[in-house]
Formats: C-alpha cells, sequence, structure tokens
C-alpha cells in the first residue's frame, strides 16, 4: 500500500537542522511520503541565520499546484513562509486540507523571520483554518498580541477557529539530570488541557519545533490514511479531538527520543542539530 503524503510549505535551513531537512526526514522515520514546496532559501548553521532569499510568489504557487495536482496529500504542514502573501496563498489554495501551522516567526538564533505583517496574516486568515497550530511560548505572545501564561493564550488563540498546542521548552538548567515539558492544548470552544511528558537535558536542540510539528502532521496523515474526506465524528477524521491529542502525544514521545539520541552529538559551533537519524524504529 502506498504511503499517507504530507506536503511541507517552509524554507530551508543549510545546515540540515531545520526547515525542510527536518520535515522530509522526519515524514519519511514516520512512514509517511513527503512532498515540498520552497518558500525561502536560508544561509544558516546551528549560531545564527546568514541570509535569507525569499522565493518569487509565482514560483510558490507554481510548486503548490504542481504537488496537490498529482499526489494525494493528506496533510500539510508548515513552517517559515516568509511574507505575508505566502501565508494567503496557503490559506486560499491548502486550506481545505488539514493543515498543521507552524508559525516560524523566529529562529532559534534569534533571527526574525516573520514580520508584523505576517504575524497578522496568521492570525486573520491561516490560523482560523488551520487543524492544529504550534507556536511556542514566544510566538504564541506575538500571535495574541498580549503576554500570558501559555494555558490562556492557547485558549485565546483557539478562538480564531482552529486548535492549538502551545509547546513548551524543558524546564531545565545546566547540571540538572531530568527536565519536563508541559505543552498546552486546546480545541476551539474548549479548555486548556496540559500533555506533560519528559524533557531532555541538553542544548543540541535546533530543530525541535520543525521536528514537532512534522511528526504531529505525520500522526494525523496515518489518522486519515488514504480516506479523500473523512468526516466530523469519523475516526479517520484528523480534526477530532481523539486524533489531535494522539498526534501531540505521539509527536512529543518521537521529539524526545530524537532528542535523546542528538544530547550525545558535538555536531555544530552553536545549538547542535536534533537527531533525524534513523537508527531505531517509531512507526
Amino acid at each position: 500500500m502506498s504511503p499517507p503524503v504530507v506536503l511541507s510549505v517552509a524554507g530551508t535551513d543549510s545546515g540540515g537542522a531545520a526547515g525542510i531537512a527536518a520535515d522530509l526526514a522526519t515524514f519519511s522515520h514516520l512512514g509517511c511520503h513527503g512532498a515540498c514546496v520552497v518558500t525561502a532559501v536560508t544561509a544558516q548553521d546551528t549560531t545564527r541565520v546568514h541570509a535569507v532569499h525569499r522565493v518569487p510568489l509565482d514560483v510558490v504557487a507554481a510548486q503548490v499546484d504542481a504537488v496537490v495536482a498529482d499526489l494525494p496529500v493528506a496533510v500539510v504542514k508548515t513552517g517559515m513562509l516568509g511574507g505575508a502573501d505566502v501565508v494567503d496563498l496557503v490559506a486560499d489554495r491548502l486550506g481545505h486540507l488539514p493543515l498543521v501551522v507552524d508559525p516560524v516567526l523566529v529562529a532559534t538564533s534569534g533571527a526574525e523571520l516573520g514580520d508584523a505583517a505576517v504575524v497578522a496574516a496568521y492570525r486573520d486568515v491561516l490560523l482560523p483554518v488551520a487543524a492544529l497550530s504550534t507556536p511556542n511560548l514566544a510566538e504564541a505572545r506575538a500571535l495574541a498580541g498580549r503576554d500570558g501564561p501559555p494555558a490562556e493564550l492557547a485558549a485565546r488563540l483557539a478562538d480564531l477557529g482552529g486548535a492549538v498546542v502551545v509547546t513548551g521548552g524543558p524546564q531545565w538548567q545546566p547540571g540538572d539530570q531530568t527536565a519536563q515539558c508541559t505543552d498546552w492544548l486546546c480545541l476551539p470552544g474548549g479548555r486548556p488541557e496540559p500533555l506533560a511528558h519528559p524533557g531532555v537535558a541538553t542544548t543540541h536542540d535546533h530543530g525541535t519545533g520543525c521536528t514537532y510539528s512534522s511528526a504531529l502532521a505525520a500522526a494525523l496523515a496515518q489518522t486519515r490514511g488514504h480516506n479523500p474526506a473523512p468526516g466530523p465524528g469519523s475516526p479517520h477524521d484528523p480534526r477530532s479531538a481523539g486524533a489531535l491529542v494522539s498526534a501531540c502525544l505521539r509527536a512529543a514521545d518521537y521529539v524526545t527520543s530524537q532528542l535523546t539520541t542528538s544530547s550525545t552529538w558535538t555536531l555544530g559551533r552553536g545549538r547542535g542539530p536534533i537527531a533525524h537519524t534513523t537508527d531505531r524504529s517509531h512507526r
């Protein structure tokens, strides 16, 4: 049987830790076929983003059209979109598919990858049609336009129309032997629920957000399988509460395992990459 198809709409990372490199490796590792639409090319390593070249909008659109005309896309995962026009394009041409939106606004190194117009476009047109968005705390605060605890921000963003999981970084300091993470998931009209999972005491975590959202998208694609249009309440509906909770937990487990692997590495002069190797099975 053919694998589910997951489409990544994102930028590149020349260091191979984040962006489309992380997405495609994760999709493959978790039993999905990955397709891609490149929105930007970055000159990036573990220390910083050195340069960004945005792909022209018509070329982004051509990539989208080529993929969806030929492949049965089960789930779309977005990363760095780079401009409000690309956010609008994704909502318009891919909004009918289950969308996992990783609202990449700031790189691990601190480089800004989305301006105020991008934030507004996410809030106004993309988050409302997303099956699930996965902002970290800083991104959630930017999208909500206010400060606040993660549970409150998850609820506020879910009011826009799509489910939200505000991801939590490890509550860890160098020298600690263990770490703990708590993500907050909120469905539209629901209450935020904590999803706790073990953290990993490491700074080799470049690409963690991309890997988490990609693993989540792969889990939802496996839920949907080859059902072309599963309706609400269907066990194949990736937007159902059960599917979303399960996908979040599976993605967190996968990331924990990959961080455990990369914690022993010595790659790069900055925040080293999360592992995308296939030395163990997670299917």
